[in-house]
């Protein structure tokens, strides 16, 4: 089952949870779904940058992490205005996005990733951080990234 894409995983997940009768499950897996939907629609607009682009595994990746960055952004402002029955919901919607999150990479995998494109070109941070974000985009946290490649041009 681990061959599967995001995207299918998150199809075959929306039938178990209607046939459990999951509506918090089914709510967050339609809304994940929604989004792809519309990356797909957008990308068949002539104006947009990656027109005719297919919807790659890291697309979807990063608007994974996108929705959950504004979930929890939703979480913190219910906790401040004491709304537990939103903050019940959003808490469940967010459990089931993060389970679509591929794992993220450890600082010492992200080091070895970054020792491989210094070797490539050189120890200059204006050269090794662009490739090295670009290459650990949606597999590792952009700040983390930024400390690595830091440390590892100095």
């Amino acid at each position: 089952m681990s061959d599967l894409t995001i995207a299918q995983r998150l199809a075959e997940d929306v039938k178990s949870a209607m046939r459990a009768r999951d509506e918090r499950r089914v709510a967050a897996i339609r809304m994940l779904r929604a989004l792809i939907g519309n990356l797909a629609i957008a990308r068949t607009d002539r104006k947009d940058p990656k027109h005719g682009e297919p919807v790659t595994e890291a697309d979807v990746v990063i608007l994974i992490q996108k929705e959950i960055a504004q979930k929890l952004e939703t979480i913190h402002y219910a906790e401040v205005g004491n709304r537990t029955e939103l903050l019940v919901k959003e808490r469940a919607e967010l459990a089931v996005m993060q389970e679509y999150l591929p794992r993220m990479l450890t600082r010492e995998e992200i080091r070895d990733a970054v020792d491989v494109i210094v070797a490539d070109v050189g120890r200059e941070f204006k050269q090794v951080m662009p490739r090295a974000a670009q290459a650990l985009r949606g597999r590792a946290d952009g700040k983390l990234v930024n400390e690595v490649v830091r440390e590892a041009t100095s």
